[in-house]
Formats: C-alpha cells, sequence, structure tokens
C-alpha cells in the first residue's frame, strides 16, 4: 500500500506537492474517516487491529529469537567444571554489557521509530535510508565510551568490590563479545530501516536462520571436539559470530532483494542533521536504558536476600521478560503503523491506530496474566525443583501476573510516545515511575517492613501502574492533527536542504 503511494507522488509536481500539504487552516483529517456512522467506525478500529497484529506477529518472533542470542551462553556456561563461578562471570559480563552498552543502544535507535516510518510514507522515501545513515554516524561514535568500559571492566567491577575471579571472567566475557558490538548496533538500525517500509518478515527470516546457528555455535566453541573447544570463551565468541552473520544477511538482503526507494546515496548529509537524532536518541536512552537498569538493581537487592529469593527473582524475571517480548512487539508495530499515517497526512486513522494498540495491550497483558495464575502452582518446575523456590515462586505469581497488564499497556504507551518523537516524555514517566517510586518503595518494603522479595514485586507492580496510567491518558489527549504539521514541517525542512544544496541546519520535531 505505501510504495503504491510512492509511485502517485513520485509523479506529482513540486507545485502540486506543497498543494497538498496540509497547512495551518487546512483540516488535516481525512474526509473519509470522519464519517460518524457507528459502523464506519468500527470497521476503521477493526482495519487498524488487523493491520497491527500482521505487523506484530513477526516482530514478536524477532525479539524472542534475538533474546535466545544473549540468554543462550548463560545457559550453557552453568554447565563448564567450573560451573558456579564460570556461570557468575558470565551473568556478570552480560549485566555489564546490557546496563553500559546494549541498552543505550537500543534507547539511541529508537529516534529511528519517529523519523522512519513518516518518511516512508512521504513524498521523500529516500530519507529512511538518509536518517538510518545519520543513526549509523551516532552509533559508531556512541561505540567509543562503551569500547573503554568494556577494556577496561576489570578494573572497575574490581573497584565496585566483585569478587577477583569472577571479575576476571566478566571482563574476558566483555573483551570477546565486543567484536559484534558493532554488528549489534547495525543489526538495529537495519531492523528499523526494513521495519518502517513494512518489510516486518525480513528481520524475523534472518534471526530464524541465525539462531539455531548460534545455538550450534555454543555447543561446538564450548563443548566440542579439542582442536574447536574453546570452553569458557566459546559463548561470547559464539554471540558475536551470531551478531555478526546477521549483519552480513541484513546487507545481503538490502541489496539484493529489497526495493531501492528507501535507498539514500552516500553523502555528506549523513554528517549533517544529527541534533534531532541525538536528541531523540539520548531521551530513548532514558525511556528504554532506564528500565532495564532498574530491573538490574532489583535483582542486585534481590541477592541480598539470599539463594533462594535470587533464584526465585531469576524464574520470575526471566519469565516475566520472555512475556515482555509480546507487547513490546506490539508498541514497535504500533510505533511504526502510527508514524506511516503520519506521512501520509492521516491523522484520524492514527488516532484510531493508538487507541487500538492500546485496547490490544490490555487484551495481551490479561491473557497473560490470567496464564500467570492458572499455572501459579506448576510454573516454577519449567526452571527448578527446589520445593522452597517453588513455594516462593507461587506466593509471588499473583504480583507478577497483575505485573504483565500494567508492563503491557506502558510498552505500548511507549512506542506511541515514540512515534510522536516524545522520548524524553516517556523517559520522565520511566525515571520517576521506577527511580521515584518503584526501587525506593521496594527497598523500603523488602528490607524495613520484611516482606522481602514480595516486596520487590509488589512496588514494581506499583510503578508500572503509574507509568501505564498517565502513559495512556498522554495518547488519548494527543493533538494528532498537530503530530500531521511536525511531520510536514520536518519533510519540508529536508527538502530545503536537498533543493538548496545545504549540508547543514538542523531540524526540530
Amino acid at each position: 500500500m505505501a510504495t503504491i503511494g510512492h509511485s502517485a507522488v513520485a509523479t506529482m509536481s513540486e507545485a502540486q506537492l506543497q498543494e497538498d500539504l496540509p497547512s495551518e487552516t487546512t483540516p488535516l483529517l481525512n474526509p473519509s474517516t470522519t464519517n460518524e456512522n457507528p459502523e464506519s467506525e468500527a470497521a476503521l478500529y477493526l482495519s487498524e487491529l488487523r493491520v497491527i497484529a500482521k505487523y506484530s506477529f513477526p516482530v514478536f518472533g524477532t525479539q524472542l529469537l534475538e533474546y535466545s542470542l544473549v540468554i543462550a551462553p548463560v545457559m550453557t556456561i552453568g554447565h563448564l567444571p567450573s560451573g558456579t563461578t564460570a556461570l557468575a562471570g558470565v551473568t556478570l559480563g552480560s549485566m555489564t554489557a546490557t546496563v553500559s552498552g546494549f541498552s543505550i543502544l537500543v534507547g539511541l535507535v529508537s529516534a529511528l521509530d519517529t523519523v522512519l516510518p513518516s518518511a516512508w510514507t512521504s513524498a521523500q522515501p529516500k530519507l529512511v535510508g538518509l536518517w538510518s545513515q545519520r543513526m549509523a554516524v551516532i552509533m559508531a561514535v556512541a561505540l567509543i565510551p562503551m569500547y573503554i568500559i568494556w577494556f577496561n571492566a576489570e578494573i572497575i567491577l574490581l573497584g565496585l568490590k566483585q569478587d577477583p575471579e569472577v571479575a576476571r571472567l566478566a571482563a574476558l566475557y566483555l573483551r570477546w563479545v565486543s567484536i559484534g558490538l558493532p554488528a549489534y548496533a547495525f543489526n538495529l538500525i537495519s531492523r528499523r530501516y526494513f521495519q518502517s517500509q513494512g518489510l516486518f518478515a525480513v528481520p524475523t527470516q534472518i534471526i530464524c536462520i541465525i539462531a539455531p546457528v548460534n545455538a550450534f555455535l555454543n555447543y561446538l566453541l564450548i563443548w566440542g571436539p579439542d582442536p574447536i573447544r574453546l570452553g569458557y570463551i566459546g559463548a561470547p565468541i559464539a554471540t558475536a559470530c551470531s551478531f555478526i552473520l546477521v549483519s552480513l544477511l541484513n546487507v545481503c538482503y538490502g541489496v539484493f532483494y529489497a526495493p531501492r526507494t528507501a535507498w539514500h546515496p552516500l553523502s555528506r548529509r549523513a554528517l549533517t542533521g544529527l541534533g534531532i537524532l541525538v536528541r531523540l536518541g539520548l531521551s530513548g536512552v532514558g525511556q528504554t536504558a532506564a528500565e532495564w537498569w532498574a530491573f538490574e538493581l532489583v535483582a542486585l537487592a534481590a541477592s541480598l536476600l539470599g539463594p533462594v529469593s535470587l533464584a526465585t527473582q531469576s524464574i520470575l524475571l526471566t519469565s516475566a521478560s520472555t512475556t515482555y517480548q509480546a507487547p513490546f512487539a506490539l508498541g514497535i508495530a504500533a510505533s511504526v503503523r502510527i508514524g506511516n499515517l503520519l506521512g501520509e497526512f492521516d491523522s484520524r486513522r492514527a488516532q484510531v491506530a493508538a487507541n487500538t494498540a492500546l485496547m490490544m495491550a490490555l487484551a495481551v497483558g490479561l491473557v497473560f496474566c490470567a496464564t500467570f495464575m492458572g499455572l501459579r502452582t506448576r510454573w516454577a518446575y519449567l526452571f527448578n525443583d527446589d520445593p522452597v523456590v517453588v513455594q516462593l515462586v507461587s506466593a509471588i505469581l499473583p504480583w507478577v501476573a497483575l505485573f504483565q497488564i500494567f508492563d503491557g499497556v506502558n510498552a505500548v504507551a511507549g512506542g506511541i510516545l515514540r512515534a510522536r518523537g516524545k522520548q524524553m516524555t516517556g523517559a520522565m514517566l520511566n525515571l520517576s515511575a521506577y527511580y521515584l517510586i518503584g526501587i525506593p518503595l521496594g527497598v523500603y518494603l523488602a528490607f524495613i517492613i520484611k516482606w522481602e522479595l514480595h516486596g520487590l514485586w509488589i512496588a514494581l507492580a506499583g510503578s508500572l501502574l503509574y507509568c501505564a496510567a498517565f502513559g495512556t491518558l498522554l495518547c488519548v489527549r494527543t493533538d494528532w492533527e498537530e503530530e500531521v504539521r511536525k511531520v510536514v514541517a520536518r519533510i519540508d525542512a529536508e527538502r530545503v536542504k536537498a533543493g538548496g544544496g545545504e549540508d547543514s541546519a538542523d531540524t526540530a520535531v
């Protein structure tokens, strides 16, 4: 549908195009979507539900399989002869990589959720390629401090009073996995590049190929025959190789199969106009990474409650992280769909898409909530046979089930805010929810009131309730006509640069 729109727009003259762009006095609502007929309204919501669901399923598959690339080493290393120490090392290394690297890159790339979808359905689809190139420049700069931290990780971790052998193994893990860090950053950009064009299945197909390869590489490099077996370092090497293989397949698809409609020739323009992406990206770090960091702090607090609480926390967090991939995928799909509609200047349908996505998030959260409650007494056996751990998981699972509803709605509200370029708003919500409410309240309930792990999850559920409520309120009160005007201003500014030969000047969302 978007490609047809591009071919039509491409035949317009500049005068016709300017005539069609909305101005301050032009009504931005599409006349075809303002029918007050209830059946027409219902049909509109049903149509958006189908589109968002169609977008969500492959994104969910991509997120779930990519998650497997990160957890496979943790699951494999624990069976080495030096099991406990090696597992502690890879866990600490993985946590350090997440906090100081992966989460920051994911936050930075969220800026593309704002600019790419609307660019694709605009009169200048090649801006998709240009914005992607600009993000690659920003990512390259961001990698420098990450490498500095990762290659000095042992000194840093020893300074944080970690066990010397565990710190050494964690630093070893980081040095080897850093080989694939640029590829990881590139994969984040290329995924947004494809998804903004509606090519949601492409990243899924690629990760479907690489996920089993990653599992095989983990086995081969850790447990394989003597000439190949590397032991502990085989795990991060396998992860790095998998990231690189994903990048190579992304490049192959982009060069040989993807349409060239979105590609922008390499030029000096990729080094200009970076300010908007930096602002959105740093806000995205606050929105995304703040949440990841909060859960790492909660895991640290759980470790102070003893091994049973830590094992229970590991099960609960793994469960919540796995189910979170569904609403997170829904949030990405909603962000792309809303961005596409804003690029088409269809403010009414963008509003319907946002409302539909929020209702879908609520439904998904209720399904997961019911699932956890139905399997409450048996869920822990999927991970552990210790009766004490099983009992504690069963006792806390109702709070985790309630958490699913709020976490799902918050994930989709965050996606809608990214489509609007409101990463800073999302960052403020997450920062206040976790660091002013969730973590302080959790520490109070867990250690002062002595509710222990129950207190931590009660506080997390409460912080997500706050976040979901205010996030939803912000989304439903959005002025979608104003959002279209912002897209028009951004596209117009890029047209002026291209037409006037300007290689500087920044644009504002």
